[in-house]
């Protein structure tokens, strides 16, 4: 009879928020909470005073989140993988609440043992590392983690495993405990948030110098300046809204072939920067908008930031209507950037505005849908739309951008032209060039090489810019 060899391996203890999953599982299921309830933030003060595990408990009675849609840690799973091919234990060691502690282990299934906080223990830093001597004994287990708060776990522990730390954490364990590995991924932070905040996506909110254009002002210094202070605030405001739509937006992104990079839902960037990022955006806006602009150019903003916070919050789930306001809010920047210079909005432009922006908001959700029917799926996450609409909306949008061909031809016979343009018949020649422009869009939509968003692709297309430099030639040699 062969002797059985007693296994002399020490357990390797792991974290799961930044360690085993590249987010924090309870910030997630806030935004899902908040999502799904906006009106549970009112509860929020109340749950906090009454101490950090009370509130995870009633934030875990509303939403235990799907352990599919997290980012997970591979590099750091793999290891796990092979220690326990070793021989090794694998302990789930964490703060996060019982429900999803258990529902992410069940669906890594690797882990000999799962401690997480239940009852009237929090099981973070010092209550984590005693639970854990009781279990193995003062230096009886390796740690993985990767917060100030495992301080305390890694001066019990016997080696320690650090995921992505800063240069004063490993400096801090290392005099606790010998550090035998650490975790690293190359990303620079500013270059996240710079992604997150879509500095790209600023283009759009060129439309604020349309009307300081129409009205031939351009050599007004003032004037020039105030379209460039509005031109910041909406950026910011914009920039606010798009970070917040992203974290209210993780699990349908995470869903998406590109939108699954993004900063947050691929986890890069941490939730924290969001919680951060927004809120000082949105006050950046409000003070160039208050101090620098006219009142009523406060009050465009507002509504602007009202009526995007919505759209992230219901009216996008709603089809047609989401695209209705979409266009809307492009208008909105043409209404905001006249009111900014003090200059009367031009009717045709606004009008001109809801039709060709209207046509391209359908462009973008052709395209989500074109790649949902790519994957043999048949609803797109997160909005209201099925694969079968597709025929409708090929319809609906190629006619929305030729009735803003139509509204520009009108123009072009009005009397304002006359007042406003020494050589008119030149604006016949813009639109022949909007109707090509239009009609080439979408037939790059239809043939599937069209980007998400149709102006992030105009913006990388050299064609729309030929088209454009060719417009702007026109409108000059119009007005001379």
């Amino acid at each position: 009879m062969s002797e059985i060899k007693e296994n002399t391996l020490k357990p390797i203890c792991v974290d799961l928020d930044g360690t085993i999953i590249r987010t924090d599982t309870l910030m997630e299921s806030i935004l899902i909470a908040i999502r799904k309830n906006p009106f549970l933030m009112i509860l929020f003060p109340f749950w906090i005073i009454r101490g950090r595990l009370y509130f995870k408990k009633q934030i875990g009675r509303r939403i235990i989140p799907n352990p599919r849609i997290y980012p997970y840690n591979h590099n750091v799973i793999e290891y796990l993988v092979d220690e326990k091919r070793k021989g090794r234990e694998i302990v789930l060691a964490t703060a996060t609440i019982k429900g999803i502690a258990d529902s992410v282990a069940g669906e890594i299934g690797i882990f000999n043992k799962v401690l997480s906080s239940e009852n009237s223990n929090n099981l973070r830093a010092k209550s984590k590392r005693d639970k854990l001597i009781e279990l193995f004994g003062e230096k009886g287990f390796d740690y993985i983690g990767d917060s100030k708060a495992d301080l305390e776990v890694w001066s019990s522990a016997d080696k320690a495993i650090l995921v992505e730390p800063s240069e004063s954490m490993i400096k801090n364990v290392s005099g606790k405990t010998e550090i035998i590995k650490i975790f690293r991924q190359e990303k620079g932070t500013l270059g996240l948030i710079l992604r997150e905040i879509r500095v790209y996506q600023w283009l759009k909110n060129i439309l604020i110098f349309f009307p300081l254009l129409m009205a031939h002002k351009v050599t007004d210094l003032n004037m020039i300046l105030n379209a460039i202070y509005a031109f910041a605030a909406f950026c910011l405001i914009a920039s606010s809204v798009y970070v917040t739509n992203d974290l209210l937006d993780l699990e349908s992104d995470r869903h998406h072939p590109r939108k699954r990079n993004r900063p947050f839902a691929s986890g890069n960037l941490k939730l924290q920067w969001g919680f951060f990022m927004s809120p000082l955006l949105l006050t950046g806006g409000i003070i160039f908008s208050i101090f620098l602009l006219p009142i009523d150019f406060f009050y465009y903003l507002l509504i602007y930031f009202i009526l995007t916070t919505t759209y992230s919050f219901y009216l996008k789930k709603q089809p047609i209507f989401d695209v209705i306001v979409l266009s809307c809010l492009y208008t909105l920047r043409l209404v905001a950037g006249a009111s900014a210079v003090n200059v009367p909005a031009s009717p045709w432009l606004l009008g001109f505005s809801i039709f060709l922006f209207l046509s391209l908001a359908f462009i973008k959700r052709y395209q989500e849908l074109l790649v949902i029917k790519e994957q043999n799926k048949n609803e797109s996450k997160g909005r209201g739309y099925l694969v079968e609409d597709m025929n409708l909306i090929s319809n609906m949008g190629p006619a929305s951008g030729y009735i803003s061909v139509l509204v520009l031809a009108l123009y072009v016979n009005s009397k304002e032209v006359i007042s406003l343009y020494h050589k008119p018949d030149l604006l016949w020649l813009v639109v022949l060039c909007l109707l090509f422009w239009i009609s080439r869009m979408w037939l790059l939509a239809f043939r599937g090489k069209m980007e998400d968003d149709p102006l992030v692709f105009t913006g990388k297309d050299w064609v729309s810019y030929v088209v454009g430099a060719i417009v702007g030639i026109l409108a000059i040699g119009a007005a001379l």
